[in-house]
């Protein structure tokens, strides 16, 4: 016991220390899977030996159950929010006011970016984090504790940088979810037929006000953290914001990025350059908060009841357009949702030609009182999605038409139903036209079996003729079927034969991608292929033990189990079984780790590339052993670099990451062996 209590306690602070590495100071110096390694290591001996488990265990990042509901609790002062500017005059008068108290002496100020996200406050005893708190009404916010646990970013115990910790700190911060990763989650709730968020700031408040703790933890919800607002102890109050910030950082929380100056002119500077920054930034921004960074100075200024007099929120104007719905179309997904999408009249915003947006369901059209005809103002959710924020409704004339839901699918005229607690609504014919034409679209595509020639227009054709009840069919197609088909010939049907052939070699993870399980995606489709190692495990797994793997949550237990149970799902599994499909041989070993010549290097992929997609690239830098990341970091290997890359161009260039072009990308991955110059 005692040895295993040492080496708990060993490898928790190693885990300790690269967390802060990764999370605070981005700059990691283990690999991921030296990382994973420690922390199999730590969750298999506190499983062993209950009793060295300890409450700020890098492992106990998901609290117990379903909780009841919140308990109100009463902050330890007034958490207030922020005067607003919106011009330069405005912000002129706030220097002003500053120059009053300053009494001679010339004021400095700390900017940093106003972030999009739920304001908590965090409480820690002795080190420990022993409460989180939502803002609520400034007065009194909710118990959120077991929620704030799953956040990767905040630290559940405090670093010693003194040599000792506070006896009492309380933070301030703001959680968030990344942009890219509300696109994904939003894409992902839109296909199962549950509500999307409207923007990151409600997907992130949504996530940590949920009851389950594990539902949060299947989000990637990050935190920056700006203000302590008390510290008890040995260590002494900082006396400027900027000391402030340095000593959350060296305690162990991610800091917002921010600069400082010291004159009007270069405030008002600032402000401009981080206005032109704002879409680079991972977070939604609406603007930059301005803090005299004199704490004395800005404690002299007192506060309203509503707000610090020392602080003020500069708003940036909003990137809004104006545009026309030419129509709405409904679109049947795989699952048989029917999605409402507005046809606009093409319109540039936040850097893209934007024509199409989503409409999500019903409830939003009725909400917003969208019509067919309307002149609307469009902008990006997040500055990635295109969305109608409201209806210039003056400007209407009389024609515009009101917008109804089918009663009848429009692919193949079945009853259309809303079950209840759903706001989607449903084709439930299994024989769906459209539901099979994107389901075979989906199992086709790259990122799943790969079957080169099987695109959208042979689709169509092999269902036009009634050659293919699901996927499992496409196995069993005869060269004579094809060469009946419109513009087929005998080349054309070898090459799609040749291509169905080929597929059946497809990895596990491929496979269980493909079958179209609502909430599997390409991520969690390699998560669960790793963990479970053949089709049959995969297929045989209870829900207590799919409950268990890393990044799947209770909904996707839920529809993986389901899917299992359907006839549809035997059907297709029996005929994929028999047409030889490797994956779901019954002698089918466990894979080994993946190897190759891009093992151990993280890869980010930005901007468009000619003759594949963004997908295609990231697929084969997983094939070949490498990790795909969305981010840039002082741990990614090299940034490969499409036309029209974004932001993330930038990011590489400042942290000195290694840009390759996509020659470079394929000579790279095309080698046995690759001398490491970087």
């Amino acid at each position: 016991m005692d040895q295993a209590r040492e080496r708990a306690e060993e490898l928790r602070s190693r885990i300790r220390e690269h967390q802060y590495r990764y999370y605070v100071l981005d700059d990691p110096v283990i690999s991921d899977l030296e990382f994973d390694r420690m922390f199999s290591e730590l969750s298999q001996l506190e499983r062993e030996f209950p009793d060295i488990l300890v409450p700020d265990s890098p492992t106990q990042r998901v609290g117990g159950g379903i909780s009841p509901g919140f308990a109100s609790v009463a902050h330890s002062s007034p958490v207030l929010s922020l005067s607003n500017a919106f011009s330069q005059e405005e912000v002129r008068v706030f220097h002003r006011r500053v120059l009053e108290f300053a009494r001679g002496e010339g004021p400095s100020y700390v900017i940093e970016p106003k972030i999009d996200g739920l304001s908590v406050i965090l409480r820690y005893t002795e080190g420990l984090l022993s409460m989180g708190l939502t803002r609520g009404d400034g007065t009194t916010g909710e118990d959120v504790t077991a929620n704030m646990k799953t956040v990767r970013s905040i630290p559940l115990s405090l670093r010693k940088p003194h040599g000792s910790v506070p006896s009492f700190l309380e933070v301030r911060g703001e959680v968030y979810l990344p942009k890219d990763d509300f696109a994904e989650l939003n894409h992902q709730r839109d296909e199962a037929g549950l509500p999307v968020f409207a923007n990151p700031r409600n997907a992130a408040a949504g996530s940590i006000r949920q009851l389950d703790p594990r539902v949060a933890a299947q989000r990637p919800l990050k935190a920056l953290f700006y203000e302590i607002r008390d510290i008890r102890g040995e260590i002494p109050y900082p006396p400027t914001e900027e000391d402030s910030l340095i000593l959350l950082k060296e305690l162990g929380f991610p800091i917002p990025k921010h600069t400082f100056c010291d004159r009007i002119e270069a405030l008002l500077s600032q402000i401009a350059v981080w206005e032109e920054l704002r879409y680079q930034l991972p977070y939604d921004t609406d603007g930059v908060v301005i803090k005299v960074n004199r704490f004395g100075l800005g404690r002299s200024m007192g506060a309203t009841a509503h707000s610090p007099r020392w602080q003020l929120a500069f708003k940036f104007p909003a990137e809004q357009v104006e545009t026309r719905v030419r129509d709405i179309v409904v679109q049947v997904g795989r699952t048989g949702v029917l999605t409402p999408t507005a046809i606009l009249d093409p319109v540039r915003v936040s850097g893209s030609t934007v024509s199409r947006a989503t409409l999500h369901n019903e409830d939003i059209i009725k909400e917003k009182d969208i019509r067919i005809g309307d002149a609307v103002v469009l902008q990006k959710a997040g500055d990635v999605i295109p969305e109608i924020v409201t209806v210039l409704a003056d400007k209407r004339t009389g024609s515009e038409t009101e917008f109804r839901m089918p009663s009848l699918c429009p692919s193949c005229s079945s009853v259309v139903i809303r079950l209840p607690g759903e706001v989607a609504y449903r084709c439930v014919a299994a024989s769906c036209p459209a539901q099979l034409r994107e389901r075979l679209i989906h199992f086709a595509s790259r990122q799943a079996m790969d079957i080169r020639g099987l695109g959208p227009a042979m689709v169509d054709l092999l269902i036009g003729q009634n050659l293919v009840s699901d996927a499992g069919d496409l196995y069993f197609l005869e060269a004579e079927d094809i060469q009946l088909l419109p513009r087929q010939g005998q080349k054309s049907a070898e090459n799609l034969l040749k291509a169905i052939e080929a597929s059946k070699v497809r990895p596990l993870s491929r496979l269980i991608f493909a079958l179209g399980i609502r909430h599997v995606g390409q991520r969690a489709a390699w998560v669960l292929a790793e963990h479970f190692g053949t089709f049959q495990a995969f297929l045989g797994a209870s829900p207590e033990e799919l409950a268990e793997v890393e990044d799947v949550g209770p909904e996707t237990v839920r529809s993986i189990v389901s899917s299992r149970e359907q006839e549809s799902m035997g059907r297709l599994l029996t005929k994929l079984k028999q047409a030889g499909l490797r994956a779901l041989a019954e002698n089918e070993e466990r894979p080994a780790t993946r190897q190759g010549p891009l093992a151990g290097k993280t890869f980010v992929v930005t901007g468009t590339f000619p003759g594949m997609t963004r997908g295609e690239v990231e697929s084969a830098v997983v094939e070949l052993g490498g990790k795909v990341s969305s981010a840039v970091s002082r741990k990614t290997y090299a940034l490969v670099l499409g036309e029209n890359p974004g932001s993330k161009l930038e990011k590489a260039i400042s942290l000195g990451v290694r840009i390759m072009s996509p020659d470079e990308f394929i000579e790279l991955s095309s080698s046995k062996e690759e001398e490491d110059e970087y």
